[in-house]
C-alpha cells in the first residue's frame, strides 16, 4: 500500500506538560496532532482500509520531499532535484518515522511494533509531500 500526504512534513514534537494547581496534564502539541490527523485522513482516503493484523511483520518506506527555495540559482535547483544536495534540515529522521508510524497505529497495522524494517529518505522536489509505502516484510 502506498499513500501520499500533500504539503510540508511536520516531525513529531515532544509531549507538553502543564501543571494547574495540583493537577499535571500531558498533551500532544497542536502542530503534531494536526499533522497526524492529516496522515490518518489521507490513509483512509487512499488505502481503502488495507490493514496488517497483529503479528504480521511490516516494512515501511518514507520519502519526505521538501520544497525548493525560491531564491536558489538554477544550478543549485538542479543539484537539489538530482539529489546532489540533500536536505539536512529539521525534522530529524527519527521524528519523521515517529509521526508517520504513530499516526497509522490502529489503521494500517495494529501497533507500530509490527514495523521491523524502515527506510527513510529526505529529498528535494517541486512539490512538498510525503510518500509512505507499507508492505508485509520481504515485499518492499
Amino acid at each position: 500500500m502506498t499513500i501520499v500526504i500533500p504539503g510540508e512534513l511536520v516531525g513529531k514534537q515532544r509531549p507538553r506538560v502543564v501543571r494547574n494547581g495540583g493537577v499535571t496534564r500531558t498533551y500532544t502539541p497542536e502542530k503534531t496532532a494536526s499533522y497526524e490527523n492529516l496522515v490518518k485522513l489521507e490513509y483512509e482516503r487512499q488505502a481503502h482500509g488495507e490493514h496488517y493484523p497483529s503479528g504480521t511483520p511490516v516494512s515501511m518506506k518514507i520519502t519526505a520531499c521538501f520544497a525548493l527555495n525560491k531564491g536558489d540559482s538554477k544550478r543549485k535547483r538542479d543539484y537539489k532535484l538530482r539529489g546532489v544536495i540533500r536536505p539536512t534540515k529539521k525534522p530529524d529522521i527519527d521524528n519523521v518515522i515517529k509521526v508517520i508510524a504513530d499516526a497509522l497505529n490502529g489503521l494500517a497495522y495494529d501497533d507500530d511494533s509490527q514495523i521491523v524494517t524502515a527506510k527513510v529518505y529526505k529529498v528535494f522536489g517541486e512539490t512538498p509531500s510525503v510518500t509512505v509505502t507499507i508492505n508485509e516484510e520481504g515485499f518492499i
